[in-house]
């Protein structure tokens, strides 16, 4: 049995309203999550460059090469097991990540520990962007009404990178990226002019939350 087997829709807290339809579906590419989000490529560069200035600070003292190379048979391993860990977060937050774009809404479902989802009704949304990555993969994130605003630790990693002080969501490592944009933009650009509503979280199974 599947933690999500209580969703009504996949990725969804509730059935949808009969005028609401579903545009697309999708989740982040985990290796580009790992790479742009997690910096697991970062952090292997990191210990590589410590590892070689290191051994080359000991040859500068006159140690033997053999002395010299002790740094890397503890700093490569330590860098390459960092690496891992972050690929492993990336895999499972694209496992348990679901965006959904409908004809009135973007709708996330995100969090490794605790589940949530997070509702952007069209009318809050102000503009979208994208970023495009590798092979194809891209992220875009949304800005929302003035007034509306989501702590950026619960968005992250969904969120635009460094932005903190005004976090905007943010679908990332998209594969196909370039065309989810695009219908993103067309369903914002349908979206009559209202009075804008207030993004809304919801925390799901209710059980989780109580315990």
């Amino acid at each position: 049995m599947s933690e999500f087997d209580f969703e009504p829709v996949r990725g969804l807290p509730a059935e949808l309203p009969k005028d609401e339809r579903i545009l697309w579906q999708g989740a982040p590419a985990w290796r580009s999550l790992a790479i742009n989000a997690f910096h697991a490529r970062k952090v292997v560069v990191y210990f590589a460059i410590l590892a070689a200035a290191q051994s080359a600070l000991q040859l500068a003292q006159g140690s033997s090469a053999v002395a010299a190379l002790q740094p890397l048979l503890w700093l490569v391993p330590m860098g390459l097991g960092a690496a891992a860990i972050l690929c492993g977060l990336a895999y499972v937050s694209a496992r348990t990540t679901v965006y959904t774009i409908t004809n009135k809404r973007l709708v996330m479902r995100i969090g490794m520990a605790l589940t949530m989802t997070i509702n952007l009704p069209f009318k809050l949304i102000d503009a979208a962007s994208l970023r495009l990555l590798d092979h194809g993969t891209g992220d875009i994130p949304v800005t929302l009404h003035e007034g509306n605003k989501l702590a950026y630790l619960v968005l992250w990693p969904h969120a635009k990178p460094w932005v903190v002080s005004k976090p905007q969501p943010a679908m990332r490592s998209i594969p196909d990226a370039v065309a989810v944009a695009k219908l993103l933009s067309q369903a914002l650009s349908e979206t009559p002019a209202a009075r804008p509503v207030k993004a809304n979280v919801v925390h799901f199974p209710p059980q989780a939350v109580a315990a």
